[in-house]
C-alpha cells in the first residue's frame, strides 16, 4: 500500500533535531510521499527549505504556502506579492493553510476574512488548489467560498472535525475533505464514524498533521506523545472501518485522489 499524508507540520520546533528520520519512518511505514504544511509567510518558506533539503528526487516531499487565521492579523498588501512568489515555486502545490477560526479567534474576524478572501483571489489567479482550516465557522466559510468556486481550481477541508450539516455543505460546493486521527479520538471523534460512509470515493484523503493529533487508538503508544506521519496507517485503519472498506481500498482510493488534488507524480 502506498499512502499520501496531506497535512504535516514538519516545520514544528519538535521536529527540528532530525527531520530525515522523521520522513524516513514514514517511508517505512508505507506513507511514500507527504505534503508539508505552511501557515505563515515565514513557514511556508520553512516548509519550501526542507523540501529542497530533504527530497533531492523531488519526488516525495512538497508544500503548501499561505498564512493561517491564527496569523491573520499580520496580513498586509506585501503579504499578497511574498505569497504569490512563494506560490511560483514548483515543489508549492497548494495556497494555504488559509481560512478561518472562530474557535480561538487569535486573529479579529474581519482581519481573518480578509486573509482568506485574498488568498482565494491568488488560487484563483495562480490557478492552484487550496487547503482550508475551518473551526465553528463553517458557514461563514462556505459564504465567502461560494462566489469563488467556480473558479477555483479545488479546495479541501483539512483536518474535518464537523457535524453533518458542515459536511454537507462543504460537500455541496464540490470540496474534499481530510480526515486525521482526530476520529481515533473516544472522547470527542465518534460523530465523525456514521459521516465516513457519506464522503464519495474521488474527494476523500487522509492526513496526520503531525506533530497534533497522535491517534488515541495506536497501540503501543509512542512515550513522546507526539504524532508523526508514520502513524497514518492508524488514521487509514479507523476511516476504513467506519467505511466499510478494506485498508486496501482505501489506500488506493485516498492516494489517487491526493495525486489528483496536489499534481503529485505517480511513483514506480
Amino acid at each position: 500500500m502506498q499512502l499520501i499524508d496531506i497535512g504535516v507540520n514538519l516545520t514544528h520546533q519538535s521536529f527540528a533535531a532530525n527531520p530525515s528520520a522523521v520522513v524516513e519512518r514514514a517511508r517505512m511505514a508505507g506513507v511514500v510521499q507527504m505534503v508539508l504544511t505552511g501557515t505563515s509567510l515565514a513557514e511556508s518558506e520553512a516548509a519550501l527549505g526542507l523540501c529542497r533539503e530533504l527530497d533531492e528526487s523531488g519526488q516525495q516531499l512538497f508544500s503548501t504556502a499561505g498564512v493561517h487565521p491564527h496569523d491573520a492579523s499580520q496580513w498586509s498588501t506585501d503579504s499578497v506579492s511574498q505569497l504569490r512568489g512563494l506560490l511560483r515555486e514548483p515543489q508549492v502545490r497548494a495556497v494555504g493553510e488559509c481560512g478561518l477560526d472562530f474557535n480561538r479567534d487569535f486573529s479579529p474576524r474581519p482581519q481573518q476574512e480578509r486573509g482568506l478572501e485574498e488568498q482565494l483571489q491568488l488560487a484563483v489567479e495562480l490557478q492552484l488548489p487550496v487547503f482550508l482550516h475551518e473551526r465553528d465557522a463553517s458557514e461563514r466559510l462556505t459564504a465567502i467560498l461560494r462566489p469563488f468556486r467556480d473558479q477555483l481550481k479545488a479546495a479541501v477541508v483539512h483536518c474535518f472535525t464537523g457535524e453533518k450539516a458542515a459536511l454537507y455543505a462543504y460537500l455541496d460546493l464540490d470540496l474534499h475533505i481530510g480526515i486525521t486521527g482526530w476520529i481515533c479520538d473516544e472522547r470527542r471523534g465518534t460523530h465523525l464514524h456514521p459521516l465516513m460512509k457519506d464522503i464519495p470515493e474521488g474527494r476523500l484523503m487522509l492526513e496526520s498533521d503531525a506533530p497534533y493529533l497522535l491517534p488515541r487508538s495506536l497501540r503501543p503508544k509512542p512515550k513522546s506523545g507526539q504524532n508523526e506521519p508514520a502513524y497514518l496507517p492508524e488514521v487509514l485503519r479507523e476511516v476504513a472501518q467506519h467505511r466499510g472498506e478494506s485498508a486496501e481500498q482505501l489506500a488506493e482510493h485516498t492516494t489517487r485522489c491526493a495525486r489528483s488534488f496536489f499534481g503529485l507524480p505517480d511513483l514506480d
